[in-house]
């Protein structure tokens, strides 16, 4: 037997502060304009992180979710729209590394050119009949058998990072008398592929969250990554529902600490002519900070109690999917907060407060959405007092 893998290398605190300390310098020009920040994922690229959770044996640095949670939150202070795309690639990696189902041409093709070329995947699976998968359905999408080819026709909505990837892992379902539904990977630059500019959301603008046209785009029979019927889909992958909440909950939490930091330096520098002091003197906002940090404190809590947990390999995807809601609604609650407290400075778009507004608002739009984490929660205490 050969040595195990040395120990995951995490990314220095001071190379992530530096980076969110860039990306919030760009972050309202490119709020304005609705267009990827490129010059933050080349950043990204310069600094390693492509490879966070690729297997050290690939090349990569083996990252397990703590490190992809730290990054994520950190990185979202500056820029949530950077984060994101790159915490979806973190994931997929994550999924390759350790699914033993996709062909191995697949999985090298993936990890060669994220190391290489700073490639970057995300899946993609809303439509606009569908929605997200996470509700159930058949995807309209679908994969075909023509002469000898294999063919992919459909449309996927909400693709975050649209115009920066290169690869997307594309839930579809086969054209067989008894489908099958899964995952294909699917070379973005290929012929047969377009991507209409259909993102115009109020919040994470950035993300470049376009729509993905496929019109009979052939793809090698190493493309077919996972496919498997409908109800074999049922027992959701738990390292992969945690990893996903814990991510877009560290996401968000990071929105809502560059929104308090904000206000503290607003408070102190704001100094009404009627009080002749900063607004930062007034016990009401040192209530108001109180609060606030109360909130953030909570969500440290939860999210040390979750990735311990995750770690020890007791922490139920429902559990995981609450810790999501609690934290993205505590990070909401943070910045309405502020909010309220300022009136109309803090929706100015002359400052940053409004753009982390809009941004912390679509962390209830994220999946797992409440209701559904919720339910989940509520049937599996039900069953447990039967």
């Amino acid at each position: 037997m050969g040595s195990p893998p040395a120990p995951a290398i995490p990314p220095p605190r001071q190379t992530l502060d530096g980076l969110a300390a860039r990306f919030a310098s760009r972050a309202a020009a490119h709020d304005q304009s609705g267009e990827i920040a490129t010059e933050n994922l080349d950043e990204c690229r310069a600094a390693g992180l492509l490879g966070l959770t690729i297997a050290r044996m690939d090349g990569g640095q083996g990252s397990g979710l703590r490190q992809v949670v730290d990054v994520v939150g950190r990185l979202a202070t500056g820029d949530p729209t950077t984060a994101l795309i790159m915490a979806m690639h973190f994931l997929q990696h994550m999924l390759v590394a350790r699914d033993s189902r996709w062909p191995d041409t697949a999985r090298r093709q993936v990890i060669e050119t994220a190391l290489r070329d700073g490639a970057l995947i995300n899946a993609l699976r809303v439509e606009p009949e569908l929605g997200t998968p996470a509700r159930g359905g058949l995807p309209a999408t679908r994969i075909t058998r023509d002469a000898g080819r294999i063919m992919l026709n459909g449309r996927k909505i909400y693709s975050t990072g649209s115009t920066a990837l290169r690869w997307g892992t594309v839930w579809a379902a086969t054209d067989e008398v008894q489908p099958r539904v899964g995952q294909v990977l699917v070379d973005l630059h290929a012929p047969g592929i377009r991507i209409e500019r259909s993102w115009r959301q109020m919040g994470m603008r950035a993300t470049g969250s376009h729509t993905f046209v496929f019109e009979n785009v052939e793809l090698p029979e190493s493309a077919l990554v996972d496919l498997r019927l409908p109800e074999q889909w049922q027992s959701n992958d738990g390292a992969l529902v945690t990893g996903h909440a814990l991510a877009i909950a560290a996401l968000y939490d990071g929105v809502a600490h560059a929104a308090r930091d904000w206000l503290v330096s607003f408070l102190h520098a704001r100094v009404p002519t009627a009080l002749g002091r900063p607004l930062a003197t007034l016990p009401r906002f040192h209530t108001l900070l109180g609060q606030i940090d109360a909130l953030l404190m909570s969500n440290r809590s939860i999210l040390d109690v979750a990735l311990g947990r995750a770690e020890s390999g007791d922490y139920p995807g429902t559990e995981a999917n609450l810790a999501k809601y609690v934290m993205t609604e505590n990070a909401i609650r943070a910045v309405e907060l502020g909010v309220a407290a300022i009136g109309n400075p803090a929706l100015s778009e002359d400052n940053p407060l409004e753009r982390h507004f809009r941004n912390v608002l679509c962390a209830r739009i994220h999946s797992p959405q409440g209701d559904v984490a919720l339910a989940a929660a509520g049937r599996v205490a039900l069953a447990a007092t039967e």
